[in-house]
């Protein structure tokens, strides 16, 4: 997505070899406008797909979820906690997950309410880059029988080959921009098929 790529290139923030950041339009401030064209461009990429439910994990996949959600009839967005609260403790289904940019271990968290065997579910996350949290998602769907048909992602490191985990599940991934490395600073993006 070129417009995506030009606002990395332009915002983005190149932290060592393997993060970067991107607060200033997706993760801490939004820029709505950007926001609305990844939603379509999801849409234009998963519209063959039955859709009940869109996935993702909290806290920054949320307004992307929301914003996809919206072109796609404002079907259901489901986002799974970070660990487990007083209020949150049974029937439950729970998948271990790493956080490479924290560098932590969390569960990720989805009540059985809201998830079952009927679902047909687009997962949508920020970042793809070991692919854990995507990963846990996939489980957590599993669990529930629901059926996964598809990873949206607006980042993928494909250095970092979390994409081959994800599609070595059977599971079909699309991304929006794809950063070939962040060598010296700098940001390179894939070259294009």
């Amino acid at each position: 997505m070129k417009l995506l790529e030009e606002r990395i290139l332009k915002d983005g923030r190149v932290i060592g070899k393997d993060v970067l950041k991107i607060d200033s339009f997706l993760n801490q401030q939004i820029d709505l406008n950007l926001l609305e064209e990844i939603g379509k461009a999801f849409h234009e990429a998963f519209s063959d797909i039955p859709l009940t439910k869109i996935l993702t994990i909290e806290a920054s996949g949320i307004s992307v979820a929301v914003m996809t959600a919206r072109e796609f009839n404002n079907c259901p967005v489901l986002f799974a906690k970070k660990d487990f609260s007083r209020i949150m403790v049974d029937d439950v289904y729970v998948a271990p997950i790493h956080s490479f940019t924290k560098g932590l271990d969390y569960h990720a968290i989805v009540s059985k309410r809201f998830l079952s065997k009927d679902d047909h579910i687009l997962i949508i996350d920020d970042f793809l880059g070991n692919g854990d949290a995507v990963a846990g998602l996939i489980k957590i769907c599993r669990q529930a029988g629901a059926t996964v048909e598809g990873v949206g992602i607006v980042i993928e490191k494909s250095f970092m080959r979390g994409i081959d985990r994800i599609e070595n599940k059977g599971v079909r991934v699309v991304s929006l921009a794809r950063i070939a490395s962040l060598k010296d600073g700098k940001i390179h993006f894939m070259e294009e098929d």
